[in-house]
């Protein structure tokens, strides 16, 4: 803890005291352009506009250039002579170009300092810079967010921020709710790279508007959209290891007032990988059709949004040559209707409401075990909110989920698991903000859990501007969640290990508390950005795996004692050298969980991770090389049993690097890359791999990489609208 707070007093004794440059971005009519990116020129950090169109953003040391850049509008650079000057920019619809342009290196990765969550936003330039084939390894470049590998035969993956499992972060798309449930263990691989346009991660309890679910923090992934997005573009893919898959976005604006667009995505795996030579797909095959058709209308006040997508996935692993063979089949239909209405454009007055569902079919077979499973959801959100002043805002409005569960599990014999559950809310946020220097953010939501009864999540989030190079951040909050133990751990019927349920499972609850620190001052003529946070979630009740009692089994009960989860990083970002720029973290994990009336670390959690990243663009972005490694500081594993110990009771630490170069024509562009340089992988991963019917057959124990190296090449292409 020591450390921590010396780490915090470090970036608020460094800072400097020079101005920030406000400004606002509108187009012709003089409505404000939001989410428009605003960086300086060769800069490796920027910001976007507001919902009003404002930005902050702090002076360069070495640039008087500002880049403001909008897909759906035509790019301007304004240069800056002024800081103290509030800017004011209109941009252009988007119009037919000459032959001239201003060749710049946008930032791939924007922490926006005038928001008072601590949120970061991954652009596409960031996702480009890796394979990045689906949300599951969109994640390789960032320091706050793991994926790791959930078990060794099945290929489900699993977020974990903050030290705890994906479970306890809320993931969003376009800011619904999604990825619950059934979806969870494989729903990282649903959403295609190229389909985004950009993620959002926020970390800590979040914004009372999107529910009550956010324990460690938010992902929210927004689509690329039929009014901003490239008129058409593609993406092919190939890898040594057998996979292929092609990508392909299209829109057009219909009329002044109404768009639309659709995204395809196909993907196979053509060979079964078996390098350890154990007789198991080291990997399973999966193929995948997804598309996604949508519609965008604005008129006036008016906006209307909607939405459908269909998926189907075959998963296919096990044995090579024997009776042992796991196959998993989902079908998925999503849609979504947003509506909305600005009454006042000056106070932000405005009402929305959302409509989303959801119907998830999901086929498997574990070798003899068959789990079936659906789940039906049905989601909707009224949100009204204004501005009385510049400094106070409110937003309110009511919210409603249903989630209808059928699943059947056949071992021995069918054991039936339906459930309904139905959740209507209601929540206000209110928001003080003095002049930009102190934000105050409260929010409550009340709501009533068909199955748990009625529950109260309050939120507060504060914001300090010591100065215009360095702000504070403060956050304490509770959230919630139902356990959905089988529908989200059914990829554990892969191992021998038997599952008990406790049969009085009670609502998950935390509360999440968290400091922070950012700030940027110059070195060796550069711009240095550190950043410093800790955040500490403390258990009130936890469904808890105990996989330690019984090396044969897995027992899912409420928390009997303490539960806690502490984190620590720090971060530094810079551009190091004209077109090179560079991040380096670390962060300190410590997460323990009462098990068998001790408290203990918990298990396949890295206590420590590093990262290094580096990116360099040549002039006039004909050439870009990028390099990330990882380092992982190992952990706990279940322990093994006494008198025939079939594993070690730790793993140790391990280095994953990747690196990629991309070489980019006029509107296309062809990326070499290589993941796992050093081809290293977990030795053993499945226990007792040879005999898949005995009790000691085991693919939890998953620690590491399942693969060796890798190598693949890729090709885009795109007709943009500017």
């Amino acid at each position: 803890m020591k450390q921590i707070f010396l780490c915090l007093g470090f970036l608020i004794s460094v800072f400097p005291a020079f101005a920030n440059v406000r400004g606002k971005v509108t187009d012709k009519k003089g409505e404000p352009i939001p989410g428009t990116n605003v960086y300086w020129v060769d800069a490796s950090l920027g910001t976007v506009t507001d919902s009003n169109g404002n930005f902050e953003i702090p002076v360069h040391p070495d640039s008087k250039v500002l880049v403001i850049s909008n897909i759906a509008f035509v790019s301007d650079t304004v240069v800056v002579n002024n800081a103290n000057e509030v800017l004011k920019i209109q941009l252009n619809e988007v119009l037919q170009l000459s032959e001239l342009s201003v060749v710049s290196k946008s930032p791939g990765t924007i922490k926006q300092r005038s928001a008072i969550f601590q949120t970061e936003k991954i652009t596409a330039d960031e996702l480009c810079k890796a394979a990045c084939c689906n949300l599951s390894e969109s994640f390789e470049t960032n320091p706050s967010v793991d994926v790791s590998y959930s078990d060794a035969a099945t290929g489900a993956k699993q977020i974990k921020m903050l030290g705890l499992s994906g479970a306890y972060v809320q993931m969003l798309t376009e800011n619904i709710p999604n990825l619950r449930g059934i979806s969870s263990p494989y729903g990282l691989g649903f959403i295609p790279g190229p389909w985004m346009e950009s993620i959002q991660v926020s970390k800590g309890t979040s914004s009372v508007i999107n529910g009550y679910e956010a324990v460690t923090g938010q992902i929210n992934v927004e689509y690329k959209k039929p009014q901003t997005s490239e008129i058409v573009a593609a993406n092919l893919f190939a890898s040594d290891a057998g996979r292929v898959e092609a990508n392909l976005n299209a829109s057009t604006i219909l009329s002044p007032t109404l768009s639309t667009g659709i995204l395809v995505h196909a993907s196979d795996e053509l060979m079964s990988i078996d390098e350890n030579g154990d007789n198991f797909m080291d990997m399973p095959m999966v193929k995948q059709y997804n598309f996604i058709n949508r519609w965008y209308y604005k008129k006036g006040g008016f906006i209307s949004q909607a939405f459908f997508r269909a998926l189907s996935e075959n998963r296919m692993g096990g044995q090579l040559n024997g009776p042992y063979h796991i196959g998993i089949d989902s079908e998925r239909y999503e849609f979504f209707l947003k509506n909305g209405y600005v009454f006042n454009q000056q106070k932000g007055t405005s009402v929305g409401l959302i409509v989303s569902g959801s119907l998830h079919n999901q086929m498997a077979h574990y070798g003899p075990k068959v789990y079936d499973g659906r789940q039906d959801n049905l989601y909707a959100n009224l949100i009204y909110q204004t501005s009385f002043t510049d400094m106070h805002k409110l937003s309110t409005g009511v919210s409603f989920n249903f989630d209808r569960y059928n699943e059947t599990l056949t071992l021995n014999n069918v054991t039936n698991f339906p459930r309904r559950e139905a959740v209507p809310g209601a929540f206000a946020e209110y928001t003080f903000n003095l002049n930009d220097k102190f934000i105050a953010l409260a929010g409550l939501r009340a709501d009533y859990n068909s199955y748990f009864g009625a529950f109260v999540t309050p939120r507060l989030h504060l914001k300090y501007n010591v100065n215009d190079h360095l702000n504070l951040r403060a956050s304490a909050g509770k959230g919630y969640r139902s356990p959905n133990v089988l529908a989200e751990n059914n990829f554990l019927l892969a191992s021998n290990r038997t599952m008990h349920i406790a049969n009085d499972l009670k609502m998950e609850n935390a509360w999440n508390y968290g400091l922070s620190a950012q700030t940027l001052f110059p070195v060796f003529g550069k711009e240095l950005t550190l950043t410093g946070e800790w955040y500490y979630t403390n258990f009130i009740n936890q469904v808890v795996a105990d996989m330690d009692s019984d090396p044969h089994a897995v027992t899912f009960s409420n928390l009997n004692g303490r539960s806690y989860s502490s984190s620590a990083q720090i971060e530094a970002n810079m551009e190091v050298l004209k077109g090179l720029t560079m991040t380096l973290a670390h962060r300190i994990t410590d997460v323990k969980t009462t098990i068998g009336g001790e408290l203990r670390e918990k298990v396949l959690t890295d206590r420590s991770k590093s990262l290094i990243t580096a990116s360099y663009q040549t002039p006039l972005k004909k050439w870009q090389f990028d390099f990330t490694a990882q380092f992982s500081g190992g952990g706990r594993l279940p322990d093994p049993a006494v008198q025939n110990p079939l594993w070690k009771s730790t793993y140790d630490p391990y280095t994953i690097m990747n690196a990629q170069i991309t070489k980019y024509f006029r509107t296309w562009s062809v990326y070499l890359g290589s993941e796992n340089l050093t081809s290293f992988v977990q030795k053993n991963p499945i226990i007792d791999v040879a005999n898949p019917g005995s009790a000691d057959f085991d693919a939890s124990m998953v620690w590491g990489p399942m693969h060796g190296r890798k190598i693949y090449i890729g090709f885009r292409w795109a007709l943009d609208r500017d």
